[in-house]
C-alpha cells in the first residue's frame, strides 16, 4: 500500500491563517475594550460632576450664584476626566420649598452628558454615534453649611 504524500503546496498555510484569524478578531476586540473604557470614563465624569455641582450649589449663598457655581464644578469634574468638550446640562431641583438655601431643604442635581464612541466613522449615522449618560446627587442643604461659632 502507498502512503500518500503531504501536499507541499499547503505549507506555511497554518501560520497564514493564524495570522488572519487574529487580525480578524483583535480589531474588533480592541475597539470592544476601547468603547467600554470611554463610556466608563464618561460615567465617573457624569458621577463626579454630579457631586461636585450638588455641593458647590450647597455652599453657594443664593439659588442664582449656586446655579452658576454647580454650572462650573460640573464642567471642570468632566475636564478632570479628560472630557471637557462633552455637551453638558446641570439641572437642579430642590424639596420641599422652592428656595433651596432654606433650612431643611434637600437639592437634587441631575447632570446629562454623552460620550462619542471612538472609531467610528459619521457613516453609520447622523453625525458621530454618542453613548448617553447622566447622574443624580442628592444633598441636604445643612451638609455643607458652615457651623458659626465652631473651633
Amino acid at each position: 500500500m502507498r502512503r500518500a504524500q503531504p501536499c507541499k503546496d499547503e505549507a506555511g498555510t497554518a501560520l497564514i491563517e493564524l495570522t488572519w484569524l487574529g487580525i480578524l478578531l483583535l480589531i474588533p476586540t480592541m475597539w470592544i475594550v476601547l468603547a467600554v473604557f470611554e463610556v466608563q470614563r464618561g460615567a465617573y465624569g457624569v458621577s463626579g460632576a454630579a457631586r461636585a455641582a450638588a455641593r458647590a450649589f450647597a455652599l453657594a449663598p443664593d439659588d442664582g450664584t449656586g446655579a452658576a457655581r454647580a454650572r462650573a464644578a460640573a464642567q471642570q469634574a468632566m475636564a478632570d476626566q479628560g472630557i471637557g468638550g462633552a455637551p453638558l446640562s446641570v439641572r437642579v431641583s430642590c424639596t420641599p420649598y422652592a428656595d433651596c438655601h432654606s433650612g431643611g431643604s434637600v437639592i437634587t442635581v441631575r447632570v446629562d452628558s454623552s460620550v462619542t464612541i471612538p472609531l467610528l466613522p459619521p457613516v453609520l449615522g447622523s453625525g458621530r454615534p454618542q453613548f448617553a449618560l447622566d447622574a443624580t446627587h442628592t444633598v441636604p442643604i445643612g451638609q455643607y453649611v458652615e457651623i458659626s461659632g465652631a473651633p
